[in-house]
């Protein structure tokens, strides 16, 4: 900035740099002094160095007695921590560990951070996005101090900076599954662009930009209702959103916004308060006895009382809307909504439309953080909604920049109304798309083409007076609903702000008032539970190590009877058998050539099927007359799956059979929302992965005549052919030679194995009462589980 001329002089490089300077310089000390009270030695030197180099930097521009030596000798330390952090851990790889440098021990560290109290819910960003809120404080709060004699362009830097790093932990933030936070981040980071923004129009005209006050109030009420939800998690968070409702109320009471003392002053109230807020969390993220700030204060209340019901879960699994590891972002983008509706309700000059500050809200709010939301919806699988957020989000862009940027004159306003007509057009298919959503979804989206009739309107210079604003108020409390409904759900399972039931209803996916269960796959309970529906006979959709499936338990026939059902054309797609381990085929040992036997042992767990003969092995799995459906009448397909989920489940309910989630004639079903899409009320359960590890199936290998010394493909999948004529030429090798490796020693069994779980009585004095079956896998009892 220097360069280009937009500093002149040493006064306006210290009004420049001092405010950023100052923040981050009392940033790391509180990092230093966190360091060094929980024994991080060096991170503690590290920032303890930086912190020195900022101060004197600082120092500098107002006494130059200080010099550039001392800021290069404490990035001298710098430097040497970092050699020395750095070669410990060089020294620590090519030893093997053997040895350690004091401090370099990561594996120390993390095994530290497992164990303390914060377990692994604890969103570190916070800091980061508390430290940009003190720089965004100082610029402010330095001028009302006498620190800095100016506001110019020069501080500009510092605000876009700390709005786009906020808009980074806002997005970090849905990826730790903190909704409340990634909020907040997202408020600021809209605050940094605006206050930026109002220092830039300055290089255009000389005089203060005009704030729209309905934007601040509205503004000021989305912060409250935020910090009521925040308090619920701790007070003390609660309470530091409080200076930012004050902010918006000192904004709004004045028309030059940002440039007067009161909300100046308040800056230096943020400025302060977000440095305890620092101190405070950084401390507890790392020591075993923490600093009270009031968590489970109201969160008690709320569990003590008999109306609210809190939410338990920290992420929301909807049915067949997708699993993802992003929290839901409905709650940041109907608030942008809300605030880009409000600012157009300001009227501008024409001749100078950026004197009003419209541009930031509008393009930021409306439109690029509706661009994040719609991107964080689409990885939860939320086509619809994701489709609406980023077609609002280019389209506040577009008008925004248009309208409010300068560059709207009557030819422009012609070309924008034929763009705006073609988003019309769009809108109006989202209209009837909501119309099997939800009613608020249905309304959200009818009141903004009203919004895009105002726009048309005034494009062409045909805008009636008063519909622009009417329309914009009627769009901003439709949102303000949504906004709040998406509050509550994250927070509370009773009660709900209902978003209302779909108008149109359908058929199979998406329609119809039942639904499966749709559980994730990462928890252990829901595999139990899922093992509970398919020993009740039930049929389910799970992930395994190639595309997703449906399973049923093959000592329930009618279970059998109903997967092979699903496909319109079963005969087209033989299904197949899954197991666990070899164990669950012991007790038929004596029916499989040795030389099967030991490849199945060096084939499994692998994401290769292997097609054997039927024989009387098939008892032992309790198929009864349901044999007939699996394979074809020479043969079938088994495997072991490469899948601890699959497994896992395996060994809860025995032995599986097995067919792909989809109809005959369609492509394979790669994400669990598929599942349900593609078979509806075929499948009793769901177990969600998100997205498949694998587009394409596994490997099938014909091992009919495996005794001749031949083996076939019947399809290529997953698993090269090569691998698997490798893997057949070892066995053969160690057959021909007589060698047999311990992988290949048969391990015996427990009689009890064979006689509770695989014996005919056993399953047909079992099959009236399923929950006091039996069913051991690899030494695992359901009896031992209830116990």
């Amino acid at each position: 900035m220097e360069g280009q001329g937009v500093l002149r002089g040493s006064l306006d490089l210290r009004n420049a740099m001092v405010p950023g300077l100052a923040a981050f310089t009392l940033g790391l000390l509180i990092i230093s002094v966190v360091g060094v009270l929980q024994k991080e030695a060096a991170l503690a030197m590290m920032a303890l160095a930086i912190w020195l180099s900022t101060a004197h930097e600082t120092a500098t521009y107002y006494d130059s007695s200080f010099g550039a030596s001392a800021v290069a000798s404490n990035h001298l330390i710098v430097c040497l921590v970092g050699a020395y952090f750095g070669g410990g851990r060089l020294l620590y790889i090519l030893t093997r560990k053997w040895v350690t440098l004091p401090g370099t021990d990561l594996a120390k560290a993390k095994a530290n951070t497992q164990g303390s109290p914060m377990g692994s819910g604890t969103n570190d960003l916070v800091i980061i996005g508390l430290i940009l809120n003190m720089v965004s404080a100082s610029v402010f709060g330095c001028r009302v101090l006498g620190v800095t004699t100016s506001l110019f362009v020069g501080q500009v830097p510092w605000l876009w900076m700390a709005g786009l790093i906020q808009i980074g932990v806002c997005i970090l933030s849905y990826r730790s599954l903190d909704t409340l936070v990634a909020t907040f981040f997202g408020f600021t980071s809209i605050l940094r662009f605006a206050e930026g923004y109002s220092l830039l129009y300055q290089v255009w005209q000389s005089i203060e930009p005009i704030f729209p006050v309905p934007l601040q109030v509205v503004f000021l009420l989305l912060f409250m209702v935020l910090a009521v939800f925040m308090a619920g998690r701790s007070l003390v968070d609660g309470l530091y959103l409080l200076f930012y409702v004050t902010y918006c109320i000192a904004s709004a009471s004045r028309p030059t916004g940002f440039f007067h003392g009161g909300s100046q002053g308040v800056n230096v109230a943020i400025y302060v308060a977000s440095a305890l807020m620092t101190l405070v969390k950084l401390y507890n993220m790392k020591a075993s006895t923490k600093i009270p700030t009031g968590e489970g204060i109201v969160k008690n209340l709320f569990t003590s009382s008999s109306i609210f019901k809190l939410r338990q879960e920290k992420d929301l699994h909807v049915p067949y809307l997708g699993y993802s590891k992003f929290a839901d972002a409905e709650v940041l983008g109907h608030a942008g909504s809300i605030l880009s509706a409000f600012a157009i309700t300001m009227s501008v000059d024409p001749t100078d439309p950026r004197a009003t500050v419209v541009l930031p809200w509008v393009v930021v709010a409306g439109g690029l953080l509706k661009l994040v939301c719609g991107s964080v919806a689409f990885s939860r699988g939320k086509t619809l909604e994701s489709s609406t957020f980023i077609l609002y989000g280019f389209m506040w862009i577009i008008w925004g920049l248009t309208r409010y940027g300068g560059l709207y004159g009557p030819t422009r306003g012609f070309h924008m109304a034929v763009g705006i007509i073609c988003f019309m057009l769009l809108n109006g298919f989202i209209i009837f798309c909501t119309l099997f959503l939800s009613k608020a979804w249905f309304l959200y989206c009818l009141t903004f083409e009203l919004i895009l009739i105002s726009f048309l309107l005034d494009a062409i210079g045909a805008l009636p007076a008063g519909y622009d604003i009417a329309v914009t108020i009627i769009f901003g409390v439709v949102s303000f609903y949504c906004f709040l409904s998406g509050l509550v759900s994250n927070t509370f399972e009773e009660p709900q702000l209902p978003m209302g039931c779909p108008l149109l209803q359908l058929q199979g996916y998406g329609g119809g008032s039942s639904k499966c269960p749709h559980l994730p796959a990462r928890r252990a309970t829901s595999v139990i539970q899922i093992a509970e529906i398919m020993k009740n006979g039930g049929v389910c959709g799970v992930p395994t190590d190639t595309v997703y499936v449906v399973v049923g338990a093959c000592n329930r026939p009618a279970a059998v009877e109903k997967v092979y059902r699903t496909k319109l054309k079963p005969k087209d797609a033989p299904m197949s058998i899954w197991i666990s381990s070899l164990k669950q085929l012991e007790p038929a040992r004596h029916l499989f050539s040795p030389l099967l036997w030991d490849f199945m042992q060096v084939a499994w767990p692998s994401q290769m099927s292997l097609v054997i003969p039927r024989g009387e092995w098939l008892q032992c799995f309790g198929l009864k007359d349901s044999a007939k459906y699996i394979g074809t009448a020479e043969s079938i397909a088994i495997r072991i799956p490469d899948c601890s989920v699959t497994t896992s489940l395996i060994d809860l309910v025995g032995p599986i059979v097995v067919s792909s989630a989809n109809p005959s004639g369609e492509a394979d079903t790669t994400h669990h929302n598929q599942v349900y899409a593609k078979l509806g009320d075929k499948v009793d359960g769901v177990l969600c992965n998100g997205p498949s590890p694998e587009n394409i199936a596994s490997t099938i290998v014909n091992c009919t005549k495996i005794d001749t010394g031949t083996i076939g493909f019947f399809r290529i999948g997953t698993v090269p052919k090569s691998h698997v004529l490798q893997l057949f030429e070892q066995v053969q090798k160690n057959h021909s030679s007589g060698h047999v490796s311990s992988t290949f020693t048969e391990v015996p069994l427990e009689p009890p194995y064979w006689s509770s779980a695989f014996t005919e009585d056993a399953l047909s004095n079992s099959s009236g009462d399923a929950s006091q079956q039996s069913y051991v896998n690899g030494g695992f009892s359901m009896e031992h589980e209830k116990l």
